[in-house]
């Protein structure tokens, strides 16, 4: 009986821990800090809040998080996030999206990381034609596939083998909406607070471009 109490009581420390640094402390820290906004972060057009509408509703923030740590922390900056957040860096997010799971990589710097349509058209529509073995799940919803293809489509470029047997598959205006989003998700400006760290780019990024536009970035 000591002994299950002892199990419980440490989980619950583990909780209440991982609650205060993942949640707590962040929002604090947001809610305190400065509501100038860095020269370099733009407000959300209309389009990418849209696409900050469906990354809410799609649950994209339950495996992603959107606050590299400090070094001290984690080593996001050496996984090639970029540098550590800082409250400013959220002036335009309401509510926030700094997440508390990654199943998936931190998406602060997506933008930056993997700048190309379509690698993010190809990733949502199927993220195992651009990461093998990813547990992301597929948004084929976000899509449609079509026997004619008119001039104001955007074309899905996917890999041979992840198409549909008949048919082109081309992004409706939620998928494009989203894309511009995760584009948006930028912060490679400088701040005051913490010397800049630029976000490296994926490994084997070169080789993967030919076909997707870029590397792994799903989970």
């Amino acid at each position: 009986m000591t002994r299950a109490l002892g199990i419980i009581a440490g989980s619950a420390l583990i909780l209440l821990y991982a609650t205060l640094l993942l949640i707590v402390m962040p929002t604090v820290q947001i809610r305190a800090g400065s509501s100038t906004p860095p020269e370099g972060l733009a407000p959300y057009t209309e389009a990418e809040q849209r696409g900050r509408d469906q990354y809410v509703s799609l649950g994209c923030v339950y495996c992603h998080s959107q606050q590299p740590r400090d070094p001290g922390q984690a080593p996001d900056g050496k996984r090639g996030w970029g540098r550590a957040s800082v409250p400013a860096d959220y002036v335009y997010d309401d509510p926030h999206l700094l997440g508390t799971m990654r199943t998936g990589p931190d998406l602060f710097n997506i933008g930056a990381r993997q700048p190309s349509i379509d690698w993010h058209l190809t990733h949502l529509y199927q993220p195992r034609a651009v990461v093998p073995g990813s547990t992301m799940p597929a948004y084929p919803f976000l899509f449609d596939v079509t026997d004619v293809v008119v001039e104001a489509d955007q074309v899905v470029k996917l890999p041979e083998g992840f198409g549909p047997a008949t048919g082109t598959v081309i992004a409706k205006p939620e998928a494009l909406d989203l894309v511009k989003y995760l584009q948006a998700l930028d912060h490679t400006y400088p701040v005051d607070e913490i010397p800049v760290v630029e976000p490296a780019p994926d490994e084997g990024q070169a080789s993967s471009a030919q076909q997707t536009g870029a590397s792994d970035e799903s989970s």
